[in-house]
C-alpha cells in the first residue's frame, strides 16, 4: 500500500524561534523523525511513500537527496571504497509534492490524490507520532468492514488531573487525564479510495472530513493500550531520544523482532467503532 505522510508542520512547539526545520525532522537518535515513521511502514512491506510537504519542505528533500546508509547501517570498506552490508532505503519509493504552506491536512491530501493510483487502500500519518501498533491488524480490520477509514484510538496522553467541585465549589475529586473512559485520534490511519470522494477544498481532514463521516458510521477505530507516543513538544523528543540511544526503543519492532502487544478488545466487535467526537488532531 501505499503511505501519505503529511510532512508540513510548523512544530511551534518544538522550535527554538530560529531554525525553520519541520517536526518532521527534528532527531529521534540519529535519524529524524519521519526516518522512524517510515522504517516501521516498511517493516510491514509499505514501502512506497508519498511526502505531502510544506513548511521546512527544503530541509526533507535535502535530507534524502544527500541520505547516507552507513550511518544506520553496518559498512565494509576496501580500497576506499564504501559498500553498506545491509540498507535502510534502497528499495523505497519516495514522491516528494509540494503541496503549500499553509494548507490544511485534508487539502494536502486531496493536492496528492493523482499520486495514490488506483489502489483500493492506502495509508495516512501526520509524521510525529511513534509506535509500535500491529499495523497488518489494523488494516486488515478496515478490510473487513465497510467503513471508509480507521484510525489508531489511543488512552489521553496529557499529564494534567480532571478536577470534580460541588455547586459550592468544594473539590471532591481529583482524576489523572490518562484514567478517564475516553480515547484521542492517534492518527495511523487505513483509508479506502471512495473517502477521498468526501474530501472538499481547502477543509481540515479530522475537523471537517471525518468528523461528518463519523456521523454517518463510516469511521473505524482501532484501539490500542501499547507504546503510542508523539513529538508535540520538546520533552516528548527527549524521552524519544533517550529510548532510541537505549537500544530499547519499542517502536523499532524491525530492530527487536518481536510481536506488538496486542490492543484491548481491538478484537471484540463491542467495542465502539464509530469515532464522534474526534481529538483536535
Amino acid at each position: 500500500m501505499k503511505v501519505v505522510l503529511f510532512c508540513g508542520g510548523y512544530g511551534m512547539r518544538m522550535r527554538d524561534g530560529v531554525d525553520d526545520i519541520p517536526k518532521p525532522m527534528a532527531m529521534v537518535g540519529d535519524r529524524p523523525l519521519i526516518w522512524h515513521v517510515m522504517r516501521y511502514y516498511a517493516h510491514f512491506g509499505h514501502r512506497e511513500f508519498i511526502l505531502a510537504m510544506g513548511y521546512g519542505a527544503r530541509h526533507i528533500s535535502r535530507y534524502f537527496l544527500e541520505y547516507e546508509e552507513m550511518h544506520s547501517n553496518d559498512f565494509v570498506i576496501d580500497c576506499g571504497r564504501a559498500t553498506p552490508l545491509t540498507t535502510d532505503i534502497s528499495d523505497w519509493r519516495i514522491t516528494f509534492v509540494h503541496t503549500g504552506i499553509e494548507t490544511p491536512i485534508g487539502e494536502r491530501l486531496r493536492r496528492v490524490r493523482d499520486h495514490l493510483g488506483a489502489d483500493e487502500f492506502f495509508l495516512a500519518n501526520y509524521s510525529d507520532v511513534l509506535t509500535d501498533a500491529p499495523l497488518d491488524r489494523v488494516v486488515a480490520r478496515l478490510q473487513s468492514s465497510d467503513a471508509l477509514v480507521s484510525l489508531l484510538a489511543v488512552p489521553p496522553q496529557s499529564a494534567f488531573h480532571v478536577v470534580d467541585t460541588d455547586a459550592h465549589d468544594t473539590v471532591t475529586g481529583i482524576h489523572s487525564v490518562a484514567t478517564m473512559n475516553v480515547r484521542e485520534n492517534g492518527g495511523y490511519f487505513v483509508m479506502r479510495r471512495e473517502m477521498l470522494d468526501h474530501l472538499e477544498p481547502g477543509k481540515d481532514l479530522v475537523a471537517d472530513t471525518l468528523t461528518a463521516l463519523a456521523h454517518q458510521g463510516k469511521v473505524l477505530a482501532y484501539p490500542y493500550d501499547g507504546f503510542w507516543m508523539p513529538a508535540d513538544t520538546v520533552k516528548e523528543r527527549v524521552v524519544l531520544d533517550r529510548l532510541a540511544h537505549s537500544g530499547e526503543a519499542p517502536w523499532e519492532i524491525w530492530r527487536h523482532c518481536r510481536e506488538a502487544l496486542e490492543p484491548t478488545g481491538a478484537s471484540d466487535p463491542a467495542v465502539a467503532d464509530v469515532v464522534e467526537p474526534l481529538s483536535g488532531r
